[in-house]
C-alpha cells in the first residue's frame, strides 16, 4: 500500500502531499478538481502508460517548467522477482538484508512462488517522472536508484477501473489484450519484460520485411527467434491468468456482480510453433505490412455465464457489473497468490452503481487492501463502514 504520495507539477497539482490509510481512500470534489489526476499519478507507479495512457508531455502542469514528479512511500512492500540465493535488497534505513531464496525462482503464480516472495516490513520509496530537459523520457527510481518501469511490478500491484473502460467488451481486441496484460502482470511481474521484448522484435521484423530488396535471412531468423521466445512466454502467462481467473469466477457464489466466463480466441502455441509460423509467413507478412501470427493476434472473449451470452450483447449496466466482477475476483486472486492485495483505483465507480450494488461493493472491499475511489458527492460513500481516509480535492 501507499503510505505517502507526493505530486510535483503533475496535471493540475503543483505541490500535493497525501498520507492515505490502509483501507478506503475516498477522493471527493467537483468535476475538474483533479481527482482522476491523482488516480492517474498512482497508476504511474506500475509499468505502462497509466490509466489514461497519455503521453508524458501531457502530464506536466501547464505553466510549469515542463517536468513532473510522482513519488510514493510503500509500506509494507514486497519483492518477488529477480532474486536468487544470496541476493540483497535495501531497506529505507539503508541497511542491506540478505534474501536466501532458491535459485532458480519458480514460475510466477505457483505455490513455490509464495515461499519465494519477501514481505519487506520497511518503507520503500519509489518515484517516477520526467526532467524539464527531457519531457518525453520517463525516469523511474526505487530507493533512489534509477531502474526500468518494468521493475515497479516487483514491488507493487495496481489495478484500475475508469469510465473509459465501460465499453471494453465492444472495443477493439487490442483494448481487451491490454486489460488482460494488466491482469497478467499482477500475477507474473516478468510479463512486462516479455511483452516489451516481443513488441520490439516484431517492430524490427516488420521494418526489415518492408525494406526494398531481399531482407537479410539471418537477421530475420534472429528476430523471429526473439519473438518466439518472448511471445510464447506472453501467451503462456496470459492463458494461465485466464485459467486461474476463469475458474474462480465460475465457482463464485451468486451475488450482485454477475459471473463472467473467460476464454482466449486466436493464435496459441509454443516457441517452436511460433518460430515456424513466422518463418513460413514472411512473404504474407511483407505483403500485409504487419505480422499476422503471434500472441498479438489473440482476443479475450468474455461471456455472461448466467445468461449464456456474449458480454458484448449485454446491457450497458450488465457490462459494467461484469467488468467490476472480473476486477474484484482478480484482486482476490492476487491477494491469495502473492500474500498482498493489490492497490485498486476505482474512478467514479460508485456513481454508476445502484445503492444495493454500491453497498455490496463496499462490503466486498472492506479489509481487503487499499482502495482509492473518486466521486463528486460525499453521500455516495456513506455506506462505507469503519475507517476511511477522506480527502476533499480542490477545496
Amino acid at each position: 500500500m501507499l503510505s505517502r504520495l507526493v505530486l510535483t507539477d503533475f496535471r493540475n497539482h503543483a505541490d500535493l502531499t497525501l498520507q492515505p490509510g490502509s483501507g478506503f481512500v475516498v477522493l471527493t470534489g467537483e468535476n475538474g478538481a483533479g481527482k482522476t489526476n491523482i488516480l492517474e499519478a498512482v497508476s504511474l507507479l506500475a509499468p505502462g502508460r497509466g490509466l489514461r495512457r497519455a503521453a508524458l508531455g501531457e502530464m506536466a502542469r501547464q505553466g510549469s517548467a515542463g517536468g513532473f514528479g510522482v513519488a510514493a512511500t510503500l509500506f509494507p512492500s514486497r519483492l518477488r522477482e529477480g532474486l536468487g540465493e544470496g541476493a540483497t535488497y535495501v531497506l529505507a534505513s539503508g541497511v542491506a538484508e540478505s534474501a536466501p531464496l532458491p535459485r532458480p525462482l519458480p514460475q510466477a503464480g505457483g505455490e513455490a512462488e509464495k515461499r519465494a516472495e519477501i514481505q519487506v516490513q520497511a518503507e520503500v520509496d519509489v518515484a517516477t517522472g520526467t526532467l524539464v530537459s527531457a519531457p518525453e523520457r520517463r525516469i523511474v527510481r526505487i530507493q533512489g536508484a534509477t531502474t526500468t518501469a518494468n521493475a515497479l511490478a516487483e514491488w507493487l500491484t495496481i489495478l484500475w477501473l475508469t469510465p473509459a473502460m465501460d465499453r471494453l467488451f465492444v472495443a477493439p481486441a487490442s483494448e481487451r489484450r491490454g486489460f488482460l496484460d494488466r491482469l497478467t502482470l499482477a500475477l507474473a511481474p516478468a510479463h512486462a519484460h516479455h511483452a516489451a521484448r516481443y513488441d520490439a522484435a516484431m517492430r524490427a521484423r516488420n521494418r526489415l520485411l518492408a525494406d526494398e530488396g531481399r531482407p537479410d535471412g539471418d537477421w530475420l531468423s534472429a528476430l523471429e527467434a526473439q519473438m518466439a521466445e518472448h511471445g510464447a512466454a506472453v501467451d503462456a502467462a496470459r492463458r494461465e491468468t485466464v485459467t486461474l481467473l476463469g475458474t474462480r469466477l465460475a465457482h463464485q457464489d451468486d451475488g450482485p456482480f454477475p459471473r463472467a466466463g473467460l476464454t482466449l480466441e486466436g493464435w496459441n502455441g509454443d516457441t517452436t510453433r511460433l518460430q515456424a509460423d513466422l518463418a513460413q509467413g514472411r512473404a504474407r507478412d511483407a505483403a500485409a505490412g504487419r505480422t499476422l501470427a503471434g500472441p498479438h493476434r489473440v482476443d479475450l472473449i468474455v461471456t455472461h455465464l448466467d445468461k449464456a451470452r456474449a458480454a458484448s450483447l449485454a446491457s450497458t449496466g450488465e457490462q459494467k457489473a461484469l467488468l467490476l466482477g472480473i476486477v474484484l475476483a482478480h484482486a482476490d486472486l492476487v491477494a491469495e497468490r502473492t500474500g498482498q492485495p493489490p492497490v485498486l483505483l476505482l474512478d467514479e465507480v460508485a456513481a454508476h452503481l445502484d445503492p444495493s450494488r454500491r453497498a455490496a461493493l463496499f462490503t466486498r472491499l472492506a479489509g481487503r487492501g487499499q482502495v482509492w475511489m473518486t466521486g463528486t458527492e460525499d453521500a455516495l460513500f456513506d455506506a462505507i463502514d469503519g475507517r476511511a481516509t477522506r480527502i476533499a480535492v480542490g477545496r
